[in-house]
């Protein structure tokens, strides 16, 4: 029998996306990455291969306000994502959804993102 486990298709969706989304110094990639508890949000620059930003829920400021990988945790690591990158001088990014569908708390982190004043 020849079945297809879900973690093989998550990651040929992530390789379809990372096909298309470049990210350079000028506009770093967004890869945010949902799982089951967390949330981790990271600017990457795919010329050098570094991260410029990165930010979880499992950060000390954030964990004081108990994050969850729902709508709520995602508005609010959005909007403090945006924050640290534009303290890093990040203005414009492309989003990469890492598989995921752009809808619910993936939808609702790149709004609060925009809010929080980047541009993609």
């Amino acid at each position: 029998m020849n079945t297809i486990r879900k973690a093989d298709l998550l990651q040929k969706r992530r390789w379809r996306i990372r096909k298309k989304v470049f990210g350079t110094a000028e506009r770093p990639r967004l890869a945010v990455r949902f799982t089951s508890k967390h949330i981790y949000a990271q600017a990457i620059n795919d010329e050098a291969g570094t991260t410029l930003a990165f930010l979880s829920s499992l950060d000390a400021d954030l964990r004081k306000q108990k994050l969850a990988a729902n709508l709520a945790g995602a508005k609010s690591l959005g909007v403090a994502f945006a924050a640290k990158a534009k303290a890093a001088g990040i203005i414009s990014v492309v989003f990469d959804r890492s598989g995921a569908r752009y809808h619910g708390k993936v939808k609702v982190f790149a709004d609060a993102a925009r809010e929080g004043g980047l541009e993609f």
